[in-house]
């Protein structure tokens, strides 16, 4: 089994969990489970979950990518956003010390630049350089277009 191409299990009252032993056929292209009595996790593997949820329809007890989360994932904490797992106190010290982070960065550039007058003009002469090109690739682009 491990060299087959589709699999159409549909409208066959299986029931139970998917057999784990499904995630080795990698060759796989069409899978078909629908209409079942199946439940529990579909099983954690890239081929399993890359097809459409269509390919589970009908079967009320499974779950899992890529279905609705199971109910123990969800009560699970989550490690994705960090702000998720935190009480009001945290998320405020965290908002606050994000914005001293952004208020150093920023106070860090302007204040080089009120300091030190060479960076100063380097930077403008940066943007009359960039000014310059940005104004000249325009006028050629549109040159070529009367031409055309």
């Amino acid at each position: 089994m491990e060299k087959l191409d589709s699999l159409d299990l549909s409208h066959n009252r299986l029931s139970g969990k998917i057999p784990v032993s499904l995630t080795k056929i990698y060759t796989l292209g069409v899978l078909d489970l629908s209409n079942n009595k199946l439940s529990g996790k579909i099983p954690t593997s890239t081929q399993l979950q890359s097809f459409n949820a269509s390919a589970y329809d009908g079967n009320d007890g499974l779950c899992g990518n890529p279905l609705p989360m199971c109910i123990e994932d969800s009560l699970r904490p989550s490690t994705t956003n960090p702000v998720e797992n935190m009480n009001e106190n945290d998320v405020s010290m965290f908002s606050f010390m994000q914005e001293v982070g952004i208020s150093m960065g920023f106070w860090g550039v302007i204040g080089s630049f009120i300091l030190k007058k060479s960076w100063r003009i380097a930077f403008f002469n940066l943007f009359d350089v960039a000014g310059d090109w940005f104004y000249v690739s325009i006028a050629v682009f549109v040159s070529k277009c009367r031409r055309s």
